[in-house]
């Protein structure tokens, strides 16, 4: 009795150093290896359809579902990504070379409404000190904005190496995802009928998150872009990104791009095109937020509003982008 348990004893710790050295070994890698998991989990249901269609010929339909991955997803944010790194470099140039002036927002703010210059006379803040920051503000954020564009560049190497592990694993995750599903609820001791609820939620909640969060932020991320190239906006595919990725902060996120934009509209008397700009951002781009968040998100993930914003927000703090998934499934 006693060796039997010092046995199980010494498996457990054994199994548990092999562990950790197997995740130190890939500990590079789990982003694709997320990645290849969570694209694997809301493209399965096509998978199954072509599946089905190649006469359950499951290698064949792995690589067809490869290849509409790529072109459904994985292109077109390619292309998306071209448009911003260009736009970005332009904005960059504008604000450096004082075509675009923030100060002249603030001037005409204080000078319109003179509760904005009280409180920042209450907050202690001096008006021509905030102007110098702001420019200072406008000059860096664009220049990380380009600086970044120019290192994702730079590490073309790295990232093309992790793009295509990636999809060698999807292949992977399509073709043997049902088996490696049987095989994690055989070797699992909570028994059969816990394991497959609890993977049926990781399912459900991760397909929801992922689908809620590219819906909606391509929603309004599209809204915006239109908004800013109709209203003579420069750069509206890079504005239209931010606030297709501020969308992950439901109501406000979008916000933070449209508000200012209206404002620098009424600063140079476009009054009419300013009030426009509210009506887009109130209604419908906080429409959108609002009718299929509640939609995507929070009915398949059965969980309040509240607390997908703060699992979302949390995630991103400590996983970066893939937090966005993984912190409403933990």
């Amino acid at each position: 009795m006693k060796e039997s348990l010092a046995q199980k004893i010494f498996f457990g710790l054994l199994l548990l150093v092999v562990t950790a050295a197997f995740i130190w070994l890939i500990r590079g890698f789990l982003q694709p290896i997320f990645w290849a998991v969570a694209l694997g989990i809301v493209f399965y249901p096509m998978h199954l359809k072509i599946l089905n269609i190649t006469g359950q010929r499951v290698s064949l339909a792995s690589g067809i579902s490869l290849v509409l991955v790529l072109l459904l997803a994985i292109l077109p944010l390619a292309g998306v990504t071209a448009a911003v790194a260009q736009e970005a470099t332009e904005l960059y140039e504008r604000v450096r070379s004082g075509d675009i002036d923030l100060t002249r927002t603030l001037d005409w703010l204080t000078q319109q409404l003179p509760i904005v210059a009280t409180a920042l006379e209450s907050l202690g803040i001096e008006p021509d000190k905030l102007k110098s920051q702001l420019s200072s503000i406008a000059l860096r954020s664009s220049q990380f904005v380009t600086t970044s564009i120019f290192a994702l560049g730079q590490n073309t190497l790295r990232i093309g190496v992790m793009f295509f592990l990636m999809l060698y694993l999807l292949f992977f995750m399509l073709r043997d995802g049902k088996a490696i599903l049987q095989a994690i609820v055989h070797a699992s001791p909570l028994g059969d009928e816990k394991e497959h609820e609890l993977l049926d939620r990781f399912a459900e909640v991760s397909r929801a998150t992922i689908k809620g969060t590219l819906v909606i932020g391509l929603v309004q991320g599209t809204i915006g872009a239109i908004a800013f190239a109709l209203m003579g906006f420069g750069s509206p595919v890079l504005w239209g990104v931010v606030m297709a990725l501020l969308s992950i902060v439901p109501a406000v996120g979008p916000a933070l791009v449209w508000v200012p934009a209206a404002i620098f509209l009424f600063v140079n008397g476009q009054i009419a095109l300013g009030l426009v700009m509210v009506v887009v951002g109130v209604v419908f781009i906080g429409l959108a937020d609002n009718l299929l968040r509640p939609i995507l998100v929070g009915r398949d993930t059965k969980m309040p509003d509240y607390l997908i914003l703060l699992s979302t927000l949390g995630g991103l703090v400590a996983f970066g982008l893939a937090g966005v998934v993984l912190g409403p499934i933990i």
